[in-house]
């Protein structure tokens, strides 16, 4: 039998640097194997054979394979079921523990357990430990012990238990001398699994300060290179979350809400898993329309509003979508053309690089007014108006909307008066009965 080991798992952690489950594997005392897993069960159900999220990571893991071997180790990458997986590494390894990092989706939860339960029965341990979000499940909570669902309390509490020791380091790089000697191990191609090479664009792992110092001043402006970019990283883990808040709690009061609205949408999903359907009940009462053209215009980026059609071109483009934009293209789907969040909330999750289940949940539901601590319903983006405050020199617009002058643009597939009338009214008949819906109403109403 061979030498005993640990594997560390590689999942939303994509990086050498400051991985708390990897620093852990290293300190363990045995040598570590470096795995992956293409994941069947969630590549099957992806619709794309050029879907650039699978090129990412494909190529990410190329780079950190590299990395490795330049150790003398490698990385041992499986395309199939984690439980196929790991059945195949045990049979080659003496396999001792695993280590991981945690995941909060309820898919991610479910495979975690089957995999634990399949290593409990062959005396393999499987460690896990934080390290997607700065603090998880039962960390910030209300006084009597039960989750938020309103973002500015728990943004206040999250804030307070604030300390330096949250974001320390975990320098697994400091510790790469314990990686389990190896010649290079195979890696499947895209071809293999079924995929093919894209146009996948990434930006850079690192943010300035001078971005991060002028954040809360040019974030909302799309025509304006003001965000971070980061949100592929860290939905993938290439960056290291603590890192980045130690960087941000020195330049950007703001950029910290940001991360903190990503934990609060984590944290939601994890107490809260049926939020893949309304958080409010009342919410799915809503009469939505079922008007695909209406649909198809929007997902093309043809509705006759540029903003609307810039962002959805922007997404269909690249992957990307700036966030202010991200708002008003959702407004418009849920409010404007009143079809059902939950359309355009999977088409995000086909698009986005930077898809994350609990963000683009929770964002939708924001939106559409069904979720934790969502816009009034009564509040309906003018994406005219939008246009003209954030993005005044249509810098933005004409980079995208190639045909805005043309005749071949299209007219409004919806006047803004009356689909905002209509929303209105539609959204009210089917909240009457919810009188906490009336008390929020009457309250934002009257100020």
């Amino acid at each position: 039998m061979s030498l005993p080991i640990v594997l560390h798992w590689f999942r939303r952690d994509l990086r050498l640097n400051d991985n708390a489950a990897l620093f852990a594997a290293l300190r363990s005392g045995l040598p570590v194997l470096p795995v992956f897993v293409f994941d069947k069960d969630i590549l099957s159900k992806l619709e794309d054979v050029a879907d650039r999220r699978v090129d990412l990571i494909h190529r990410e893991l190329s780079d950190l394979k590299k990395k490795l071997e330049a150790l003398g180790s490698s990385l041992f990458v499986h395309y199939g079921t984690p439980v196929e997986a790991f059945e195949r590494l045990t049979s080659l390894y003496d396999v001792k523990a695993v280590y991981a990092n945690r995941d909060y989706d309820p898919y991610a939860r479910k495979r975690d357990a089957a995999i634990s339960d399949q290593f409990q029965r062959v005396g393999t341990s499987f460690k896990t430990y934080k390290d997607q979000v700065v603090f998880e499940c039962h960390e910030v909570l209300k006084d009597d012990g039960k989750p938020y669902t309103v973002f500015t309390p728990y943004s206040k509490r999250w804030l307070a238990r604030l300390t330096d020791n949250d974001l320390a380091p975990f320098p697994s790089e400091n510790h790469l001398d314990a990686l389990y000697p190896t010649q290079p191990l195979p890696m499947p191609t895209l071809a293999d699994m079924g995929f093919s090479v894209t146009d996948v664009h990434v930006p850079p792992t690192h943010v300035s300060d001078v971005l991060l110092r002028s954040y809360h001043e040019v974030r909302d402006l799309p025509g304006v290179a003001g965000t971070s970019r980061m949100s592929v990283h860290l939905r993938f883990g290439m960056v290291s979350i603590r890192a980045l808040m130690r960087q941000a709690r020195a330049q950007s009061h703001k950029f910290i809400m940001e991360l903190v609205w990503r934990d609060f949408y984590q944290m939601v999903l994890w107490h809260f898993p049926h939020v893949e359907n309304a958080f409010k009940p009342a919410y799915d009462r809503i009469r939505w329309e079922t008007d695909e053209t209406h649909f198809n215009a929007w997902c093309n980026g043809c509705t006759g509003y540029p903003l609307v059609d810039a962002g959805m071109r922007e997404l269909n483009a690249t992957g990307h979508m700036h966030n202010r934009v991200r708002m008003v293209v959702a407004s418009f789907l849920c409010k404007h053309l009143l079809l059902d969040w939950r359309w355009g909330e999977a088409y995000f999750s086909r698009k986005l690089l930077d898809f994350d289940l609990a963000s683009n949940n929770g964002g939708w539901q924001w939106a559409s007014g069904s979720g934790c601590d969502g816009a009034p319903y009564f509040r309906v983006f003018n994406p005219t108006e939008q246009a003209r405050k954030f993005d005044p020199d249509m810098r933005y617009i004409r980079k995208w909307v190639h045909d805005l002058d043309s005749l071949s643009y299209p007219h409004p597939i919806v006047d803004h008066a009356w689909a905002r009338d209509r929303a209105i009214a539609r959204y009210r008949e089917a909240l009457k009965g919810d009188s906490e819906e009336l008390k929020i109403e009457n309250s934002l109403m009257n100020r």
